[in-house]
């Protein structure tokens, strides 16, 4: 059935390229993506909004202070339950680190399950007060729905690669219903290369998710209302900018600090254990940590100053103007830690809604904080956006996706100048810290980050090096006869043969002209591969990548190099034409 399937499909894909070019098909390919998309997101989004009003509507506020001690737990729990008994083949991954990861090295190739998996365990995390956002899970499914429509049509490693940007550009698009932010996010952050063409079905894609999810919700992210800004102020924003800046890097610190912490903990059961102990914790005592946060935001720019406190245990001090800042500060350098803890223990979700949250009350910090002292008066939530997409452009290294989403989702394009400056600025200290992102980071570490200028990177990236290993080459054991093996050292094809003991562990190389120097001069009949051979340069194993091989073989001046694995064991060689024939075979793609 399924080769029939199979069969069906590729006669289908050569019945359509014969009548239309995979270029102009993409377009048709991108609205398809951006309906799917469109209606991932309006699924997310509904699930969790009904999680997190069956949880609240029928309990009294005093009593929900216990429950915040188990609810984010309970959500964890179930998230990590379902992967370990739903996702058995595959590997269940979160962020948009293994996106980017899937681009360079996986031939834009994400696992189908990430289509509905990211939606059901984002929704648990975050509808049981997981401190986390939708937007990642909801761009890593919208790209498994590109990604497995554009191998199911057939299509090459660009076209693939530009559906599923359609399908995380259409899945931010649908979330915030912001097409432009959409696309700006997926050139900026997923897009190893952009070109015109592109721009096309990108928008195509994003535009026909906003339709879908606008049907299902209608209602605007978050509303504000201002006149504009005021030229005295621009010293204020940029005041606000280096704040954000300096917290992006604080953000990066502790992100590392509680990633390694967590690491330690093999257990999964321990981990969420922890986990949810210390957010049920924090959530208890600040209940703007729950969810994602907007709702906070909402108010606050609505002129409730007083949101943040007054609905927590301290609401006795909400008419305290200073116990107000220092419950916001307190607050915004715990969201990071809530956030990631979240994360770590297991739970699903992303950092760009935290982002947003941490940004938009680090706006409203400043600006309440002047406010109080008598210093000027500031408009409140100008700051409050403006801090928004500040710590969008800064945490995430994106920001051109900061200003436009947050101008968007507000409609606070009159408040584009400030947007501009303050999103600059913190993007440039914070790019001046660490020159990687949070996503980045892990990549680069590994070696795995691969860049648009550099297409060599990105395509030896994409090589598997046990791919390219050859086995079935002529192998000489060291207590050989030469003159037991001259016939076979003489009819192989190579002029490098490896050398191995009695155990398979390499011992080294002999080289053919060693060889016939010794046929030349003397007899063969006592004389050992053992005396003949020589240890090479370099060795390299299967920990590196194509790209360390080749290097290690320039470095040496070496056509063929030996792979071992970790305990010395021989596995066979590697040649630079083997590498070039795969290069040449993906470029090609």
């Amino acid at each position: 059935m399924y080769i029939r399937f199979v069969s069906f499909v590729d006669q289908l894909n050569k019945y359509r390229q014969s009548k239309i070019s995979n270029r102009n098909f993409l377009v048709f390919a991108a609205v398809f993506v951006g309906v799917l998309a469109g209606l991932a997101a309006s699924l997310l989004k509904g699930i969790t909004h009904y999680i997190q009003h069956s949880l609240q509507s029928d309990w009294h506020w005093q009593y929900k202070y216990y429950l915040y001690l188990l609810f984010p737990a309970i959500g964890i729990l179930l998230s990590v339950i379902y992967v370990k008994r739903f996702i058995r083949k595959g590997k269940f991954e979160m962020g948009l680190t293994p996106l980017l990861y899937t681009i360079s090295k996986k031939s834009s190739r994400v696992e189908v399950h990430n289509a509905y998996s990211q939606i059901i365990t984002a929704a648990i995390t975050v509808g049981f007060g997981g401190s986390t956002g939708l937007e990642a899970p909801i761009a890593t499914s919208g790209a498994a729905i590109g990604s497995n429509v554009g191998r199911f049509l057939g299509l090459s490693y660009r076209e693939i690669t530009l559906l599923l940007a359609c399908g995380a550009a259409a899945g931010i698009a649908g979330a915030f219903n912001s097409p432009i932010a959409g696309i700006v996010f997926a050139i900026e952050i997923l897009l190893p290369e952009f070109s015109i063409p592109a721009f096309i079905p990108l928008l195509l894609s994003a535009a026909t998710a906003s339709v879908v999810a606008r049907l299902f919700f209608k209602e605007q992210l978050f509303f504000l209302v201002t006149e504009g800004w005021e030229m005295n102020a621009l010293l204020y924003y940029v005041v606000l900018a280096v704040v954000v800046g300096l917290y992006a890097y604080y953000f990066t610190k502790v992100n590392k600090l509680i990633k390694g912490s967590f690491y330690k903990i093999k257990n999964p059961y321990y981990k969420i254990a922890v986990g949810g102990l210390i957010l049920g914790l924090l959530v208890f005592l600040f209940p703007s940590l729950y969810g994602e946060g907007y709702i906070t935001i909402n108010s606050l720019l609505k002129g409730d100053h007083t949101a943040i406190i007054s609905n927590s245990i301290f609401y006795q001090f909400s008419d305290l103007p200073f116990a107000v800042i220092v419950f916001a500060v307190v607050t915004v350098m715990f969201k990071s830690v809530a956030t990631l803890v979240t994360l770590a223990a297991g739970g699903n979700g992303g950092t760009f809604a935290p982002s947003l949250i941490i940004g938009g009350m680090i706006g409203f910090i400043i600006a309440y904080t002047v406010n109080i002292l008598g210093i000027a008066e500031l408009n409140v939530a100008n700051f409050i956006i403006a801090g928004m997409a500040a710590a969008l452009g800064a945490v995430m290294h994106a920001p051109l996706t900061g200003i436009f989403l947050i101008a968007e989702i507000t409609g606070g394009y009159v408040l584009m100048v400030p947007l501009m400056i303050t999103t600059a600025i913190a993007y440039f200290i914070s790019r001046g810290v660490s020159k990687y992102s949070i996503y980045t980071k892990p990549l680069v570490d590994a070696g795995h980050l691969s860049h648009h200028e550099d297409k060599d990177t990105t395509v030896l990236n994409m090589m598997s090096l046990r791919s390219l290993i050859e086995k079935d080459l002529l192998i000489l054991k060291n207590t050989d006869l030469l003159s037991d093996r001259i016939k076979d050292i003489l009819s192989s094809k190579r002029n490098v043969i490896p050398v191995v003991n009695n155990e398979q562990i390499f011992q080294g190389v002999v080289y053919i002209e060693t060889i016939l120097a010794h046929v030349s001069e003397k007899s063969t009949d006592h004389i050992q591969i053992s005396d003949i051979t020589e240890m090479p340069g370099e060795v390299a194993s299967l920990t590196n990548d194509v790209k360390e091989v080749l290097k290690k073989m320039e470095q040496e001046n070496l056509w063929v190099m030996p792979i071992v694995d970790y305990s010395g064991v021989y596995i066979g060689l590697v040649s630079k034409t083997n590498i070039f024939n795969k290069y040449r075979a993906m470029l090609s793609q």
